[in-house]
């Protein structure tokens, strides 16, 4: 669920910006990407999927509501937001949660003799030191070497 909001809160993030740079064409881009991103969650059963699930649907719902207000608002009634948030028109924009956009980890790319040769994940409180030994322990390092 945690890897849903990032990407769901990091397009949201965008699309406001889009939005406010009137820029409708990556507005609805956007908010392909945020289907996407819903369609090809995976549950794992975690604790609080249902409420990250919602919380994401309701996000494109909203960034949606002012190019096709008709369809949004009839789910936003079908998907009962209507008892939690009121109308749609008067529902609050959304906020991007920045402690969701905070990543655990991240992937880095290994490049020796300039050919990508690989990626490794690292956390993302690593120091230099500690990224250059994961990458000179890794498979892919010691392959290429």
């Amino acid at each position: 669920a945690a890897d849903l909001r990032r990407e769901i809160h990091g397009v949201f993030k965008q699309v406001d910006y889009d939005y406010q740079r009137m820029q409708y064409n990556t507005v609805v881009s956007g908010a392909m990407k945020m289907l996407n991103a819903l369609e090809d969650f995976k549950s794992d059963g975690g604790t609080g999927e249902t409420v990250a699930l919602r919380e994401c649907f309701g996000m494109l719902l909203r960034s949606l509501y002012p190019v096709t207000p008709h369809i949004t608002q009839a789910l936003w009634d079908e998907l009962g937001y209507v008892r939690q948030h009121g109308e749609l028109l008067d529902a609050p924009w959304p906020e991007v949660d920045a402690a969701a956009l905070k990543q655990d980890e991240l992937e880095l790319v290994l490049q020796i003799n300039g050919k990508l040769r690989g990626a490794i994940r690292v956390p993302a409180s690593a120091s230099r030191q500690a990224i250059e030994q994961a990458a000179v322990n890794s498979e892919v390092f010691a392959s290429h070497a």
